[in-house]
């Protein structure tokens, strides 16, 4: 994928996400004010031209590129990029594939966002599904999880390669030079977990990355490892879970000390780090489609237009970063062992 050599070009899928496309306008008119992206917007043009008016953005600080069709939310994904060619997901991705931009962002349908990725724009070789990784905030900040539900049934050898993602993601990202590699199990010896955790564990140990072990759940937060790896049935419950615990203290905590409801709403409001990690503090790897032959960003259905700036700008990070290219090397330099399943 070629860059362009002054401001990275952002396609924004402008008709996906539940507050679209009020929310996703704003968001990325805020994006393409703070000059460091050249945005386009892609959708119904009408649509787009209507909201323009009404915010007072200017036609001319992004450009429109139409899409009649939209994929919703619950449409079959294979499906839908199959039937709606002409839709602001489809084209969005054919515009990263075809060099018209540099990266995608959209809050509309994971499924749909990631089929068409990886139909439209492809995989990088040695990379059969895209998968998405995020951290912990600030409790684990040097700590990336792979996969966070992009893939929910998984073989030992895919597991691998979300690994090597992971390590080009801390290395880019975090910007640690030789990053640990750990796979989540259910203890810490080698002959722990169920059958495709313990024929990954073989690959990790033979793949030539800073592999450390099994972690267990007691340890994701503690440094282990930079990467910690599982399938995505695994890891989205997981990131909902942590998702959750911020809430529920309050709560807890509320109910318990009813007179110090201020300062309760004040520490978890201000002090704590526990965020909705799926759409909120993105402004750096998190969301990306890590195997996919070009920048493609998955943003949060219920993202209110700060986090598609978020989305934005991590997607220009993501570019600028050249995560591709270095994933392309990555999986180059290692001896990728396929399961004979």
């Amino acid at each position: 994928m070629s860059q362009s050599p002054g401001k990275v070009r952002v396609a924004v899928d402008a008709m996906g996400g539940d507050f679209a496309p009020t929310e996703i306008i704003k968001g990325a008119a805020a994006a393409a004010q703070a000059g460091q992206v050249e945005v386009v917007l892609v959708g119904q043009e009408d649509v787009i031209a209507e909201e323009l008016r009404s915010q007072g953005i200017p036609e001319n600080l992004m450009k429109c590129v139409h899409a009649p069709e939209v994929i919703k939310e619950g449409e079959p994904p294979a499906t839908a990029i199959r039937q709606k060619r002409k839709s602001s997901i489809v084209i969005g991705t054919r515009m990263v594939h075809a060099g018209e931009v540099d990266a995608f962002v959209s809050a509309g349908s994971s499924g749909a966002v990631a089929a068409a990725a990886a139909t439209y724009v492809g995989m990088i070789d040695g990379m059969e599904r895209p998968t998405v990784g995020g951290g912990f905030s600030s409790f684990a900040p040097n700590i990336v999880l792979m996969d966070l539900g992009a893939n929910v049934d998984c073989r030992p050898h895919q597991l691998l390669s979300f690994a090597i993602a992971g390590t080009v993601y801390a290395r880019t990202i975090f910007h640690i030079p030789n990053p640990t590699v750990g796979l989540l199990s259910t203890g810490s010896e080698e002959g722990k977990g169920n059958e495709v955790v313990k024929e990954a564990y073989t690959l990790f140990k033979n793949s030539g990355l800073n592999f450390v072990g099994n972690i267990e759940g007691g340890d994701i937060l503690t440094g282990k490892a930079n990467v910690i790896v599982c399938d995505g049935f695994v890891g989205n419950i997981l990131l909902k879970f942590y998702e959750s615990i911020g809430d529920r203290a309050r709560v807890w905590l509320t109910g318990k000390h009813p007179r110090i409801k201020g300062l309760v709403g004040y520490v978890f409001d201000r002090v704590l780090p526990i965020k909705k990690l799926s759409y909120e503090g993105e402004e750096e790897g998190t969301g990306i489609l890590w195997g996919i032959d070009g920048v493609v960003r998955i943003a949060h259905g219920a993202c209110r237009a700060e986090h598609i700036v978020h989305g934005i700008n991590a997607a220009r990070k993501a570019v600028e970063s050249d995560i591709v290219s270095n994933l392309k090397r990555e999986i180059a330099s290692l001896n990728l062992q396929k399961s004979t399943e």
